[in-house]
C-alpha cells in the first residue's frame, strides 16, 4: 500500500497559474518500509498536457493515485512525464478519467 504525504507550503506560488490561488502543495508518494507481500508490479509512462505549477502536480497525482491497483505516481511538472507504478496494467479509459478528472489532458 502506498502512502500519500502533502507538504503544504506557507505561500501561494509566484508562478500566475490560475489554479494557485490557495497555497501550493507537493505530494510525495512513499512506499511502506516493510513488505510482507512481494509483488510484482507494471510501471506505465504517461504524458500530461497543461500542468504548470505545483498544484496541478499534485491533482494528477491524488486523481491517478485513486485508480485502484496504482502503487506509486511520479510527475516530473517540466516534461509532463507521469510515470505509473501498479499491481496490474491500467485500463487506458481510466487513466484517461483520473487525468480529465483532475482538469488536465492525456496525451495519446
Amino acid at each position: 500500500m502506498t502512502e500519500l504525504t502533502v507538504i503544504q507550503d506557507e505561500a501561494p506560488a509566484a508562478s500566475g497559474c490560475s489554479c494557485c490561488a490557495a497555497p501550493v502543495s507537493e505530494a510525495v508518494a512513499t512506499t511502506p518500509k516493510e513488505s510482507l507481500v512481494s509483488e510484482t508490479l507494471t510501471t506505465a509512462v504517461y504524458t500530461v498536457s497543461g500542468m504548470t505549477c505545483g498544484h496541478c502536480v499534485k491533482s494528477v497525482t491524488e486523481e491517478v493515485s485513486a485508480i485502484d491497483g496504482v502503487q506509486k505516481v511520479d510527475v516530473v511538472l517540466e516534461t509532463g512525464q507521469v510515470t505509473v507504478t501498479s499491481a496490474a496494467p491500467l485500463p487506458a479509459e481510466a487513466v484517461q478519467a483520473a487525468v480529465d478528472e483532475a482538469g488536465y489532458t492525456l496525451v495519446h
